[in-house]
């Protein structure tokens, strides 16, 4: 079954008259924290890409708009494409390195992770 008929929880459907749709893991998106204490790790892949290399930035906590904040200005430093989907920063090509360190200037607790 596809994605698309699917909430968030991952029910279907359901018999309960009384059942709710809350989506309990986007409360902690709403959460802001400050650089220092976010703990994110920066990942080259280039599996499942047809084999082109993008750097992923994981372990964001706050809301959407600054993740897409931070993606833009990653985007940016780099000069190359990207995007931000499921909580994650796909930037294209192999900024490993140089990302690491942009977000360690910056403020953020990042690590190179992965091979």
């Amino acid at each position: 079954m596809s994605n698309k008929n699917k909430n968030k929880n991952g029910i279907v459907y359901s018999t309960n008259p009384n059942q709710s749709f809350s989506d309990e893991s986007r409360s902690d998106e709403s959460i802001s924290i400050p650089p220092i204490q976010q703990n994110l790790r920066v990942w080259r892949d280039s599996k499942s890409r047809a084999g082109k290399t993008a750097t992923i930035i994981k372990g964001f906590i706050g809301n959407d708009s600054e993740l897409e904040e931070l993606g833009k200005k990653l985007k940016t430093k780099c000069g190359v494409g990207g995007t931000v989907k499921d909580g994650d920063i796909i930037i294209q090509g192999d900024f490993k390195v140089k990302i690491t360190q942009m977000l360690i200037d910056w403020g953020y607790q990042a690590k190179a992770a992965g091979g």
